[in-house]
C-alpha cells in the first residue's frame, strides 16, 4: 500500500471509527474508506466529523464517547442503515499533561470517561451486535502509556493500562462468538492532541521526534496501518494482542518513565 494501490481488505464491511474527525481516527477511516468498507464517524457535534465522512462516502453520527446512550445509539445506527456491523474502532481520545497531585477531579475524570469509559460503552454495544451475529473484529487505541508509566500522565496511564486489560477481557469473552479483539499502542504520534498535550514549538517537536529511536514521531497512517492489519482477515488468529506501534520507544532504556527526554 506504500505505493497508493488498495487492497481491499475490507471491501463491503461495516465500520464504525470513532474519533474520526481528526488524528489516528481520521486516517484510519479514510484508508478504511480507500479499501472498500462503508464507514461510520462518530465524534462530538463540534468536531469536523461530518466534513470527513462527507469525503469518504461515509456517515456521521454526534457522539459524546463518555455518554452509554450516544454509543449505543452510534451503534444502531450503523445497524439500523447498514444492516450489520463488521469492525468497532474504539479510538477517541483525551489527553492533558499534570503532574499527579496537581490533577483535578474534572481532569481524572474526563480522562477515565472518554478514553476508558468510552471503550468500556463500545465494546459493550458493539460486542452486542457482534456476538450476536458469530463474527465481528473490534479494535481499541491504548498507548504506550498503556503499557508503562509516565511522568505527568497518572491519568491517562491509568485509562490506557485500562484499555489493555478491556482488550484482554472482551477478546476471552467474545472469543467463542468468533469476534476478535485487539488493541494498538501508539507512541507519541503527530495529531492535534499530542501538540495540545505536549506543544506544538519546534523545540517541543524536536524533543518529541528524539523520544523515537527510528528518530521522528509517528504519523496517523503510521496507526492506520496497524488497525487495518488488525481488522482485516490477515489478523485472523490474532486476539487478546496490544500492537505497540512506537518507533522503538518501549525498546529504549533510560528514559526514566518520562515520554519525552528532557
Amino acid at each position: 500500500m506504500a505505493d497508493g494501490r488498495i487492497s481491499g481488505k475490507i471491501s463491503g464491511r461495516i465500520a464504525i471509527v470513532t474519533g474520526g474527525a481528526s488524528g489516528i481516527g481520521k486516517a484510519t477511516a479514510e484508508l478504511f474508506a480507500r479499501e472498500g468498507a462503508k464507514v461510520v464517524i462518530g465524534d462530538l457535534a463540534s468536531s469536523e466529523g461530518e466534513k470527513v465522512a462527507k469525503e469518504i462516502g461515509g456517515t456521521f453520527v454526534a457522539t459524546d464517547v463518555r455518554e452509554a446512550k450516544a454509543v449505543e445509539k452510534l451503534v444502531k445506527t450503523a445497524c439500523d442503515k447498514h444492516g450489520a456491523l463488521d469492525i468497532m474502532f474504539n479510538n477517541a481520545g483525551f489527553g492533558v499533561t499534570a503532574p499527579l497531585v496537581e490533577t483535578s477531579d474534572q481532569l481524572y475524570l474526563d480522562t477515565i470517561k472518554v478514553d476508558l469509559d468510552g471503550v468500556f460503552w463500545g465494546l459493550r454495544y458493539a460486542g452486542r451486535v457482534m456476538v450476536s451475529q458469530k463474527r465481528g473484529a473490534i479494535v481499541n487505541t491504548a498507548s504506550v502509556a498503556g503499557i508503562r508509566g509516565s511522568v505527568g500522565l497518572s491519568a491517562y496511564n491509568a485509562a490506557k493500562h485500562g484499555v489493555v486489560g478491556l482488550t484482554k477481557a472482551a477478546a476471552l469473552e467474545f472469543a467463542p462468538a468468533g469476534v476478535r479483539v485487539n488493541c494498538v499502542c501508539p507512541g507519541v504520534i503527530d495529531t492535534p492532541l499530542v501538540a495540545r498535550a505536549f506543544g506544538s514549538s519546534e523545540e517541543a517537536r524536536e524533543r518529541m521526534h528524539r523520544a523515537h529511536p527510528l528518530g521522528r514521531m509517528g504519523l496517523p497512517i503510521d496507526i492506520a496501518k496497524g488497525v487495518l492489519f488488525l481488522a482485516s482477515d490477515d489478523a485472523s488468529f490474532v486476539t487478546g494482542h496490544e500492537l505497540v506501534i512506537d518507533g522503538g520507544m518501549c525498546a529504549a532504556p533510560g528514559t526514566g518513565g518520562r515520554v519525552l527526554d528532557d
